[in-house]
């Protein structure tokens, strides 16, 4: 038996076609928090407020992210923490 010509060898193309595709889905299914601004930060939280997902503490100027029992000091950060928990706790739904 003579071996394989390297060249006609397309056994790996199959994996990085497939590796590509899952990068692919992955990139997709983020949620892209860079373009949250300040203002949006503050609506969303005063949102979250007034449908009792959190809590502000004002002595200590901190909110607490009721299902997670996570303490911020930045409205902006607990923004962000919201849609990716949000985005976790879909996609536990979604994979069940």
């Amino acid at each position: 038996m003579t071996d394989p010509n390297p060249i006609d060898d397309t056994a790996d193309d199959y994996s990085r076609f497939e590796a590509r595709l899952v990068a692919h889905d992955q990139d997709a299914t983020r949620i892209v928090t860079a373009d949250l601004g300040e203002t949006t930060a503050r609506q969303l939280v005063t949102e979250l407020i007034d449908n009792g997902v959190v809590t502000p503490v004002p002595g200590k100027r901190v909110f607490i992210h009721e299902p997670s029992g996570t303490a911020f000091d930045s409205s902006t950060q607990l923004a962000v923490f919201h849609q990716g928990w949000t985005a976790a706790c879909n996609a536990d739904e979604v994979g069940e």
